[in-house]
């Protein structure tokens, strides 16, 4: 994938916000934002879920929430979902159903990744309707920011 500079842009929002999911928040550092097909910020989230006590507050699903109310509907048409880690399978299927057509992510869920690393939820043809997806776009930075927050929480050094 050969990324816009729009793709980098609202990705580099994306980690913004998952790193202040992390240090405001102390939630794993994941950020979303959706934007429409004009190119302008509808909708923006963090990780919530742990603060929020709601297992359904993945940054993803923050921030479709937002772009549905900003839109005044449940469908996303013509919309692109940038995120910090791969949607897992809750949140692929929220995209799917909110009829988002496309999904940037930046690294790779090699657990419960379902954009293709372990499930391919976004692309299967049984859906009716299928999501563009683009994956590994800084993957580095998000993926370091990751680690550390996990290496931070067992009490061991950041890489």
């Amino acid at each position: 994938m050969t990324p816009s500079p729009d793709d980098e842009r609202w990705m580099r929002h994306a980690l913004a916000l998952a790193a202040r999911a992390e240090r405001e928040h102390d939630e794993i550092p994941v950020g979303a934002v959706l934007v429409d097909a004009e190119g302008r910020m509808i909708g923006e989230g963090w990780n919530r879920n742990i603060g929020d006590r709601d297992p359904s507050a993945h940054a993803e699903i923050v921030a479709m929430r937002e772009a549905g109310r900003a839109l005044g509907n449940h469908r996303l048409i013509g919309c692109t979902l940038y995120v910090t880690l791969e949607p897992c399978a809750m949140c692929a299927m929220a995209t799917v159903h909110a009829r988002v057509a496309r999904v940037v992510y930046a690294a790779s869920d090699p657990k419960t990744g379902a954009a293709g690393s372990v499930f391919d939820l976004l692309t299967d043809p049984r859906h009716n309707h299928r999501v563009e997806v683009a994956g590994g776009l800084l993957a580095d930075e998000a993926g370091s920011m990751l680690t550390n927050y996990f290496r931070r929480k067992r009490g061991k050094p950041p890489l």
